[in-house]
């Protein structure tokens, strides 16, 4: 009698201890998968690519344009005087269109509008120029021409009657004369670029 009772609560007490147990490890698996579940969940914020901002990118006017074409000839007058021994190359000068320049008998470029030069070259008795911006209704545009030399200024016109010999001597000499461009000289350039404009209105 007493070995049966000794038998049914050692029975008793390793079938508590099982069941123990298999709660125990069901409850660590719960909990395990608990923790993993998150985890798959929530991207990494590493791994996730970075949005770049609208205003970040460049936007293509969407207005009508008119084109200026490349070979158009662009008549500036130069608003201050520059000197071979005192510019450098990169330096810019200011300078304004002299006539306008239209592009199917609409005026696409008016007279006076302001314009950018800059100096492309310097030698000891020499500089060239060129046109670098213009702006049109409060907008700057880029311009690519070619490049000048202030003997290419346009001279002004006299009589027949007073060419004479030493009037040409003194036009070969002003020709030669590349150190200085002079304020109000006036230079024609050339488009080497076509330019888009944005129409007005």
């Amino acid at each position: 009698m007493f070995h049966l009772q000794l038998s049914r609560k050692l029975w008793l007490a390793v079938a508590s201890a099982g069941l123990i147990a298999m709660a125990g490890c069901s409850g660590q698996q719960d909990q395990q998968a608990s923790n993993q579940a998150p985890n798959k969940a929530v991207p990494k914020p590493a791994s996730a690519p970075k949005a770049e901002p609208v205003s970040a990118k460049a936007t293509k006017p969407t207005g009508p344009v008119i084109i200026v074409p490349k070979g158009t000839q662009i008549r500036a007058t130069v608003d201050q005087t520059l000197k071979s021994d005192k510019s450098h190359p990169g330096d810019t000068f200011a300078a304004s269109l002299a006539t306008p320049v239209k592009v199917g008998g609409k005026t696409v470029l008016p007279k006076g509008a302001h314009i950018t030069g800059k100096v492309v070259t310097i030698k000891k008795h020499e500089l060239k120029v060129q046109l670098a911006s213009v702006v049109i209704h409060g907008k700057s545009y880029d311009l690519e021409t070619n490049s000048l030399r202030p003997s290419d200024k346009i001279q002004a016109k006299t009589s027949k009657n007073a060419a004479s010999k030493s009037a040409d001597k003194n036009a070969d000499k002003q020709k030669k004369d590349n150190s200085t461009l002079s304020a109000k000289s006036q230079l024609i350039f050339k488009l080497s670029k076509p330019v888009s404009v944005a129409a007005k209105g």
